[in-house]
């Protein structure tokens, strides 16, 4: 964040988007910066309040969800910050999908049925819903893309005892239809999600955030069905309209390809859809609380004392 280090700060780490500042008393500091990426590439500017838009929205779901697991959030001393538990994480994202879309449709429509080990039913278009919501696992790179993965191999390679996972399972599953619930109730389906998870002990911890435009997408709920029966693009809710245009201006993060420019009106739109975004999933007006890098690190601090 700047040149100085929390109180009993002993490591950082600096993510696609987020920074994380290790604690000695088996604490973090996260603050969710205004970088954003797509195609496991952080784009060349910063988007004004997006860092601000994920962090509430996560500590606002967080809290909506703490009658179903544990999570590792303490406290928000400032708009993009999150103070909470150190975890050791399992290396694993657990990706809910209540509709067939994004990844689990591009596998489909050319003839896949199994999807990280699911059977997938046959007869089923773009976006419809399944049956019931399923879970498509996959392994939390460090560097790279994330690769699919099995149940069964997620227990074969050690990455989650068998225990373990049938609590991931319930827990994941779980705050899907919770995050259904909340969605609904805003005229909103929440179609596909990650969570991740981490121990202190046995032990085991909601991480990072969830519900966000990030994480998961939505659709407005209002002209689902005719929208496909007619088979017509659902309206969506996440940052899907960000890939998009990368796409539409050929890139895709593979090697060659250039990020294409982002002028001051395209940033300007991005950031007023995040806004909507936070509007429509939360309910409430965004009130914007630009802090300096001074402001945020005294935050912090003062807020430190209390642990």
């Amino acid at each position: 964040m700047n040149s100085k280090s929390f109180p009993q700060q002993i490591g950082e780490y600096h993510g696609k988007v987020r920074d994380v500042y290790y604690l000695e008393n088996e604490l973090l500091v996260m603050i969710a910066s205004d970088r954003i990426s797509a195609f496991d590439v952080i784009l060349p500017k910063p988007i004004p309040f997006k860092g601000q838009v994920l962090n509430q929205i996560a500590a606002y779901m967080l809290q909506k969800t703490t009658d179903i697991c544990p999570n590792w959030l303490l406290d928000t001393p400032a708009p993009n910050v999150a103070i909470g538990k150190k975890c050791t994480p399992f290396k694993i994202e657990m990706v809910v999908r209540g509709n067939l879309v994004g990844h689990a449709w591009r596998t489909y429509h050319p003839g896949g049925r199994i999807l990280c080990g699911v059977q997938l039913p046959e007869g089923m278009v773009e976006n419809d819903f399944f049956p019931s919501p399923i879970i498509t696992p996959s392994t939390k790179a460090s560097e790279g893309h994330d690769e699919d993965i099995s149940k069964e191999e997620i227990i074969k390679q050690g990455l989650a005892t068998a225990e373990d996972w049938a609590v991931l399972e319930k827990y994941a599953l779980a705050l899907f239809e919770r995050g259904k619930e909340i969605a609904a109730k805003q005229g909103l389906i929440l179609v596909d999600t990650k969570y991740e998870f981490g121990k202190i002990g046995d032990t085991i911890y909601l991480m990072d955030e969830i519900h966000t435009p990030d994480s998961s997408r939505y659709f407005y709920a209002d002209g689902f069905e005719e929208r496909q029966t007619k088979k017509e693009k659902q309206k969506q809710l996440s940052k899907e309209f960000v890939r998009e245009w990368l796409i539409e201006n050929n890139f895709m993060g593979k090697e060659g390809q250039t990020v294409p420019d982002m002028s001051d009106e395209w940033i300007d739109t991005i950031s007023k859809r995040y806004i909507e975004l936070y509007e429509k999933v939360i309910g409430a007006a965004f009130e914007p609380a630009p802090k300096s890098q001074e402001e945020t690190y005294d935050l912090v601090c003062e807020a430190l004392l209390d642990y």
